[in-house]
């Protein structure tokens, strides 16, 4: 790869199918994350319980196991724009009913895990068809730019979307303290539907796309079945991506907590909606650090040791992060976990389009889906289990972040002592190949 082109990502962006999908997505995203805060807090309101909370994990979680795989073999059989526009659009619809089921009074916890459902069985089809589109629309020497301004976007609507859903919510509560009652029903809605909207400018940016979203390979004709075979057998024959998948699988599984930051928010920290908002923004802050540090300043071709670092740091913080009584701290702890995972995405989503053919890269998308989303949601429902199992919330939220963060360090290091593949890592060798 020239070093002209691996030192300046953001030439990704003189391509215009890809910048202007890339700017519709950031505002998408944001819109995305700010309805991820307001269900937390959502159900946080109407039931106090870390259990019901972990229980959104196992509700985000089943839809993405059950269709996933299938999401990938439509991304390779149909014109990925037509089921990117189609799911895009459901998913402002799901934004519609929520915003309307909490402005008139008739939410429930019940609909709400329905509602959510819903979306993440929707995301099972459309994250596979939308990233095997982006490989088509900037040349194979400046996909990993590409990649890297994605995970900039991505973090940048994290930061902007959970800070404007804390103060939302608290400016419908009329206080930034920690009173949190029905008084926040308006500012939940008007988040959800400020979702909805956002999704416009992506439907708008995949219908007018130059790039063909067709596939060009024979597995159209394929039988389904033969097709989710050959995506599996892929994968899993391809010993650097299961190490891969499964460390972020183990990782984001033992450490996954954000589903109990309304406890440390209100029963530790004593923050508030505002409060929870940043600590939301926390660990995007992070990432955007790290996804400018390594835009401007590209990782090393030699990204192994990287990996396994990166995920150790973010083992490490997640246990400062859990001890702290401090807000500035746990704030402190957030953006470092923020960061590390960052650098261990750039390296994983790199890795995984590198080495994936085209004909195959919605399927691996799927596969993976159920790794890097089964992992975080499931460790949700596994914190939110933890906590519940203590009489106090706040004294089982502490216990389960901490220990996640503890198993998280003792995955990187089995993965370190057991895979020679992921320690020798070199993605110039699958650079130089065909795309």
């Amino acid at each position: 790869m020239p070093p002209n082109v691996a030192n300046r990502p953001y030439r990704a962006l003189r391509h215009r199918d890809f910048r202007r999908l890339w700017l519709a997505s950031l505002v998408s995203v944001a819109g995305t994350q700010m309805q991820l805060v307001a269900i937390d807090w959502h159900v946080y309101v109407l039931t106090r319980s870390p259990l019901a909370l972990g229980l959104m994990g196992l509700v985000r979680v089943v839809p993405v196991v059950v269709f996933s795989l299938w999401g990938g073999i439509v991304a390779d059989r149909w014109n990925r724009r037509w089921v990117t526009g189609s799911t895009q659009a459901f998913m402002a619809a799901v934004a519609v009913a929520l915003a309307a089921v909490t402005w008139t009074g008739k939410d429930s916890v019940a609909l709400i895990y329905v509602l959510t459902a819903a979306t993440a069985a929707t995301t099972a089809f459309d994250n596979p068809a939308r990233n095997a589109l982006i490989p088509r629309l900037v040349p194979r020497q400046e996909l990993p730019g590409a990649l890297a301004l994605n995970l900039t976007m991505f973090h940048a609507a994290m930061i902007g979307g959970p800070a404007m859903a804390g103060i939302l919510i608290a400016g419908a509560a009329g206080t930034t303290a920690a009173a949190v009652g029905a008084s926040t029903t308006h500012g939940l809605a008007l988040i959800y539907l400020l979702n909805a909207v956002s999704f416009v400018g992506v439907i708008g940016a995949i219908a007018t796309l130059r790039t063909s979203g067709r596939v060009e390979t024979d597995v159209a004709a394929s039988h389904p079945i033969e097709a989710l075979r050959d995506g599996l057998h892929f994968v899993f024959s391809t010993p650097i991506m299961v190490w891969t998948m499964s460390l972020d699988f183990f990782a984001t599984f033992f450490a996954g907590a954000n589903v109990l930051l309304p406890i440390f928010a209100v029963e530790i920290l004593h923050a508030g909606p505002t409060g929870y908002g940043w600590l939301r923004s926390a660990a995007a802050l992070g990432a955007l650090a790290g996804s400018i540090a390594t835009t401007l300043r590209p990782l090393p071709e030699r990204q192994g040791h990287v990996l396994l670092f990166s995920v150790a740091a973010f083992g490490a913080a997640t246990v400062v992060f859990g001890l702290s009584r401090s807000y500035p701290v746990t704030f402190a702890a957030l953006f470092v976990v923020g960061l590390a995972d960052l650098v261990s995405t750039v390296v994983r989503q790199t890795l995984r389009q590198v080495v994936t053919p085209d004909a195959l890269r919605g399927r691996m998308t799927s596969v993976n889906m159920v790794f890097y989303m089964g992992g975080p949601q499931l460790g949700e429902l596994e914190a939110g289990l933890v906590a519940w199992l203590f009489r106090s919330a706040a004294l089982g939220a502490v216990v389960s972040v901490v220990s996640g963060g503890v198993f998280t360090l003792g995955v990187a290091a089995v993965v370190a002592l057991a895979a020679p593949a992921v320690r020798r890592y070199d993605v110039r060798e699958h650079l130089r190949g065909p795309g």
